[in-house]
């Protein structure tokens, strides 16, 4: 009996699991490893190289209905976000805006808020949106000039923390942490923090467009001469001040965590679908 390879018009093909596009050694087979002249062999197999491209950047395998959970993926929020904010700008201090970046602020309690940060030529807004509303609930104004340390770096926790987190950071200061109140420090809603920390937003590789607005390096490389020019220009007390970049462990100090790690996991401090609640 011939065997199934012989009939004409079958070739045998090698089977793959669903999301399996990685080439094996095989699909670099072709008839010019034979040789030359000579008529193709049944046995050997050529295969073309797949011509096809992911749609999804720049990961193939993510999913798109997680993005889809954060309002600010609808279409049209974040240029809606960044509208209000220009025209706010614009009609209080006519400064010019550098840039806008989405970012992940992560307080002095490690809970994580979504936030929108801009830099003007004299100031860093910090703001809180609504995604769902599209409207501005807060907006912190932090003028470059009183800007002097910047530390990027790894997270650390004291060594009995019971919540802590991975990844890189960015902790911008404008006043000294040793001069903030034991009250304020204690306070997890306190506003008299000297200081922001800041991480990428989860939506960062979801599309091309996140991937700019939310990359901590880009945020970086606009405020840092932005600050040094603001202290240069400065003519009130700030005079004279240098900007000092560190790189160094960004330590966040809290122990038990429970309010961080009920609200991190459930993503409350971002504009999230949550399902229905009725029936």
């Amino acid at each position: 009996m011939a065997a199934i390879g012989s009939f004409e018009g079958f070739q045998p093909v090698s089977l793959k699991q669903e999301g399996d596009d990685q080439p094996s050694e095989t699909d670099h087979l072709s008839m010019e490893e034979g040789d030359p002249g000579k008529d193709p062999v049944p046995g050997q197999l050529s295969r073309q190289s797949s011509v096809t491209e992911s749609t999804l950047y720049p990961n193939p395998y993510q999913r798109p209905y997680i993005s889809r959970k954060y309002f600010v993926a609808r279409p049209g929020a974040i240029e809606t976000a960044m509208e209000d904010l220009k025209s706010h700008v614009v009609d209080t201090s006519g400064e010019t805006i550098q840039g806008f970046w989405l970012l992940t602020e992560i307080d002095h309690w490690n809970n994580e808020k979504e936030r929108i940060l801009l830099v003007t030529d004299k100031t860093l807004l910090i703001c809180k949106y609504d995604f769902i509303m599209l409207s501005c609930v807060q907006l912190q104004r932090i003028p470059l000039s009183a800007i002097y340390r910047i530390c990027l770096g790894k997270f650390v926790f004291p060594g009995m923390s019971l919540d802590k987190r991975q990844g890189e950071g960015l902790r911008i200061y404008w006043g000294s942490p040793e001069e903030q109140s034991l009250l304020s420090r204690w306070n997890p809603w306190s506003t008299e923090v000297p200081y922001a920390t800041f991480t990428e937003h989860p939506m960062k590789y979801t599309s091309e467009k996140f991937l700019e607005i939310c990359k901590l390096s880009g945020f970086t490389s606009k405020l840092v001469p932005a600050i040094q020019n603001a202290h240069k220009n400065s003519t009130g007390s700030g005079r004279g001040k240098k900007l000092t970049v560190l790189t160094e462990p960004i330590l966040i100090n809290t122990y038990m965590g429970l309010m961080s790690f009920i609200g991190n996991r459930n993503k409350l401090g971002y504009s999230l679908a949550r399902g229905s609640i009725g029936f």
